[in-house]
C-alpha cells in the first residue's frame, strides 16, 4: 500500500464485500504499517519471524545460538548424518511418519497425510521436502515453500530419542545455506502466538527477526464458533496416546471443520 487512502479504499471494498452475505468475515494481515482507522478492528497479535540472507555464510552461522545450535550441527557432522531433499515418495514417508511423532509428542493433531501428498503434487517444484538420516533412519525432516526470493519453513518433525544427533539443527543450517545459495533474499519462519516463550526463544536463536503482526477484521454477523474440544487438554491427552491409524483418520475428520 502506498498510502493510508489506499488502505481505507481496499477496507471499505472488502467489507462492502463481505455485506452481501456471501462471506462471515474478511481479514486483513498487513506486516507493514497499517491505518487503524479504517473500519476494521484489530482481532488478534502475533510475532512474525524472518531472517535476513544478506550476510555472509560465517555470519549468519555465528548468529546462531551457540548451544543451541552451533553446537548441534557440528554433532550432526560428527555423526556423519546424511541429507537428502526433494518431492519422492519416500521423502513424503519419512516427513509424515516424523511429523506425526513430533504432534502427538506436542499432544495436536497431525494434518492428513493428503494434504501434504496434494501440496507436493500441485506446488512441484515449489516445496521441498529435506531429511536427515543416521545410516538409513531418518531422524528429522522438514518441509519449505519456495515463493519468489522468499523461503517459507512449515514444517517440521523429528525423533525425540535421536535429538542427541542433531538432526533438526543440522536441517535448519542445510536451508539457509541453501536458500542463501539459490538466490533468496529471507526465510519465513512463520508467526509464533505471543504467549509461545518457547517457540519465540527457539526462533531467535536462529537469528531471525521478529516483528508484531496484528491480524485486523470485519465480521458479517455472528462468527461460526470453533469446535471447543479442539482445544482442550481433556482432548490433548487422548491425542498423545492415539495409536497412528486413529490419529491419522482423526486428522481427516477434524481438519476438515477447524478454523
Amino acid at each position: 500500500m502506498n498510502d493510508s487512502g489506499d488502505y481505507i479504499a481496499l477496507a471499505n471494498w472488502l467489507r462492502s464485500e463481505c455485506k452481501t452475505g456471501r462471506y462471515r468475515y474478511i481479514e486483513l494481515r498487513p506486516l507493514d504499517e497499517f491505518v487503524e482507522n479504517c473500519g476494521l478492528r484489530p482481532e488478534r497479535s502475533y510475532w512474525f519471524h524472518e531472517l535476513d540472507l544478506a550476510p555472509a555464510p560465517q555470519q549468519l552461522f555465528e548468529r546462531l545460538h551457540k548451544n543451541s545450535f552451533q553446537r548441534n550441527i557440528l554433532r550432526a557432522e560428527k555423526e556423519q548424518l546424511s541429507y537428502e531433499a526433494g518431492r519422492s515418495q519416500r521423502l513424503v514417508d519419512e516427513f509424515y511418519r516424523l511429523l506425526m511423532l513430533t504432534r502427538r509428542r506436542h499432544r495436536v493433531l497431525p494434518h492428513p497425510r493428503n494434504w501434504f501428498t496434494n501440496l507436493v503434487e500441485c506446488m512441484g517444484d515449489k516445496v521441498e521436502i529435506s531429511v536427515a538420516r543416521k545410516s538409513d533412519a531418518a531422524v528429522a525432516a522438514m518441509l519449505t515453500l519456495r515463493h519468489r526470493k522468499s523461503v517459507v519453513y512449515k514444517y517440521g518433525g523429528s525423533d525425540a530419542a535421536l535429538h542427541h544427533l542433531g538432526g533438526m539443527p543440522f536441517l535448519f543450517w542445510r536451508l539457509i545455506e541453501e536458500s542463501r545459495a539459490s538466490g533468496a533474499e529471507k526465510i519465513d519462519f512463520g508467526r509464533s502466538d505471543l504467549d509461545q516463550e518457547g517457540l519465540i526463544a527457539f526462533k531467535d536463536r536462529l537469528g531471525a527477526r521478529r516483528k508484531l503482526l496484528t491480524y485486523y477484521r470485519y465480521t458479517n454477523g455472528a462468527e461460526r464458533q470453533q469446535l471447543a474440544p479442539l482445544k482442550s487438554e481433556r482432548l490433548r491427552k487422548f491425542v498423545s496416546t492415539m495409536p497412528d491409524g486413529v490419529l491419522s483418520v482423526a486428522s481427516r475428520m477434524l481438519y476438515r471443520h477447524m478454523g
